[in-house]
């Protein structure tokens, strides 16, 4: 098969990824992983050069933007600290995906927002119009996902591209299904 000539001849999928709710940063979330995995072994396969991997991360700021800070007396640096560990928590989880990329030799990026999951993960469909968008799924019953809301549910009903949803496997499930 002929290498693809420029970025437009690849197919680009997107992925949000998100941090492990039991083990936290830098740790990727079960479903994630479970995401990318399916995608590496059903859809990439042996075509590495064929494809573009988007990875977004998405970081959802703390209401009342002192989880890092001792007091709400803190100093402009404090607020700054913050930010950067932040960003380099980020980081850390994104570095999973890259390297695993780069390893078997496909193309990728990645990056970070902050904000509501479901609404920056549709914003940045828009923006950056991938050809897919793969997303990890908990598999929450209807009772769990009234309380915990899913990601996966309103990115299929908003996104502008096509939305494939992984979920975990039931020997990955940890003993509380909202874990992951």
């Amino acid at each position: 098969m002929a290498t693809p000539s420029s970025d437009s001849d690849l197919t680009r999928i997107m992925f949000g990824v998100n941090e492990s709710s039991i083990k936290g940063y830098p740790h990727a979330s079960i479903s994630s992983k479970s995401a990318f995995d399916w995608t590496l072994n059903k859809i990439i396969r042996s075509n590495t050069t064929g494809f573009k991997l988007l990875f977004l991360h998405v970081q959802v700021p703390d209401e009342d933007a002192f989880d890092e800070v001792d007091s709400i007396y803190a100093s402009p640096e404090d607020f700054k600290d913050a930010n950067r560990k932040d960003k380099i928590r980020g980081s850390h989880l994104l570095e999973y995906f890259v390297k695993r990329s780069h390893e078997i030799g496909v193309a990728c990026e990645a990056w970070i927002k902050k904000g509501d999951p479901k609404e920056v993960i549709c914003h940045e469909v828009k923006r950056v119009q991938p050809d897919l968008l793969v997303l990890g799924n908990r598999g929450l019953g209807p009772f769990q996902r009234v309380f915990v809301g899913t990601v996966s549910e309103f990115c299929v009903k908003h996104c502008e591209c096509p939305v494939v949803t992984i979920k975990r496997s039931a020997d990955e499930t940890p003993q509380d299904p909202v874990d992951d």
